[in-house]
């Protein structure tokens, strides 16, 4: 199939999968969406995630990498863009936790409205993310020699597919506990925890921003 034999499509689906599932700046953003604006809210942000791992996909395979290389400064941006998104999304939530009336969840749903879409948020925490635009920069050594163009699409849809339902699962998983959080300090926690994640993946790309 387009070159891919089974056995190699099987060890790449496996390495994918423990990518996926380890949490990271998208989890943080997709869960944090989902606890503000139940399921839909977090499906919302995993399917901008999934538009932009698919917008990467198809950069990296018009020649993303020739860019890079001959433009670090395009990568240089790109990780001190998403730092910095990621930063406001922190300070975001470390205001919600500071104000108890921000607690209830219907004021964390007007609230989220007000900082944008979920879906929006999770393009561009995606589209920024320096980690995911390094997968698809990889994802041609996956790839066995002479293996044609729909080879590599069929690689792409298996991640954007994979990172799409475990983030949708995400969603779900903690949609079910937001009628735990009705007490306002319940969701202060959570909100100060939600920063402290994002705070947290902004400053290791941050650290990144001077690494080839």
């Amino acid at each position: 199939m387009n070159g891919l034999d089974l056995s190699l499509i099987l060890s790449y689906a496996s390495v994918t999968f423990l990518l996926v599932i380890t949490p990271g700046a998208t989890t943080a953003v997709v869960v944090r969406n989902a606890l503000a604006g139940g399921a839909r809210g977090g499906i919302a942000t995993a399917s901008g995630a999934a538009l932009a791992n698919s917008m990467i996909a198809i950069a990296a395979g018009l020649g993303l990498s020739v860019l890079l290389q001959r433009f670090p400064v395009v990568l240089f941006a790109i990780r001190l863009a998403g730092a910095c998104f990621l930063f406001w999304l922190a300070c975001v939530n470390f205001g919600r936790a500071w104000q108890p009336s921000a607690t209830p969840l219907d004021s964390a749903n007007r609230q989220t409205v007000r900082e944008g879409s979920p879906f929006r948020q999770g393009l561009m925490v995606n589209l920024l993310n320096p980690p995911i635009i390094t997968f698809y920069l990889v994802l041609p050594t996956f790839l066995p020699p002479r293996a044609g163009r729909g080879a590599y699409t069929v690689l792409a849809a298996i991640h954007v597919s994979m990172a799409f339902v475990v983030h949708t699962a995400w969603s779900v998983s903690f949609a079910t506990l937001r009628a735990l959080l009705t007490r306002p300090l319940a969701r202060r926690l959570l909100d100060a925890a939600a920063g402290v994640a994002m705070l947290a993946f902004s400053m290791w790309t941050m650290s990144k921003l001077w690494t080839v």
